[in-house]
């Protein structure tokens, strides 16, 4: 960990990149893994624009137990330590394939959300803003269009400006810290190898990237991040 410290503390300009397993700490159940009502569906054909188009009442279903779980849920200590790390002017920088709104919740200001967000809705046909009480009641658009969430279904691309702010910031960088994803959902998981940076990975699954990266971690997050907080202190005194 001091090594990692020294070269975190050395580095010009650190970037963060999450994915499920941040959420997870804070309860949320990981996308491939859904609970109790979803577990003879596959997440994947759910959160489809097949889903939309051809079944949108399961979808409407899926997403409103979504949402309430959000609602639910509560930041933990990682996001608060990403977000005093950043305050500190360490962390330049959070990309994350959640869409949560944790990391915005616990006080993080330059936050790129990659596959969108689940607090915000808008109308799939015209797409005028929706809010989530009208979505929730199943109230139709004004143009008659299905009302859905605004993050990345399957079958779409990832928002274009959000693809080109997050390659704007790997491109400064030089350390990247990756904490909780997979890093088996593309094109999001292309993104950490694009350029010559020092990685670490930090979750409690190996990855198949590993051989990749400068640094392993196999913990969870929130410790991990209580430790590295530690220890930069320690380095700063």
């Amino acid at each position: 960990m001091r090594t990692l410290t020294k070269d975190l503390m050395d580095s010009s300009y650190l970037c963060v990149f999450t994915g499920a397993g941040m959420d997870t700490e804070s309860h949320l159940p990981d996308f491939r893994g859904p609970d109790g009502l979803w577990k003879n569906h596959d997440p994947r054909s759910l959160a489809s624009t097949d889903a939309l188009r051809d079944n949108y009442p399961l979808f409407h279903a899926f997403y409103s137990h979504r949402y309430e779980n959000l609602k639910k849920a509560d930041i933990h200590r990682g996001h608060q330590i990403l977000a005093e790390l950043e305050e500190k002017g360490l962390i330049k920088s959070i990309i994350t394939q959640n869409i949560s709104g944790l990391h915005q919740a616990a006080g993080s200001k330059k936050v790129i959300e990659l596959h969108g967000s689940l607090k915000r809705f808008h109308c799939n046909r015209c797409n005028i803003e929706a809010t989530a009480e009208d979505f929730l009641s199943q109230k139709p658009c004004i143009c008659g269009g299905k009302l859905r969430p605004s993050l990345t279904l399957f079958g779409e691309a990832l928002p274009q400006i959000a693809f080109r702010d997050a390659i704007e910031e790997l491109e400064k960088a030089d350390f990247l810290l990756i904490l909780g994803t997979s890093l088996e959902v593309y094109p999001a998981a292309q993104l950490p190898f694009m350029f010559p940076l020092k990685l670490c990975y930090v979750g409690l699954e190996p990855v198949m990237q590993e051989k990749q990266m400068d640094y392993v971690f196999h913990t969870k997050i929130g410790d991990f991040l209580s430790a590295l907080k530690e220890e930069l202190d320690d380095y700063q005194d």
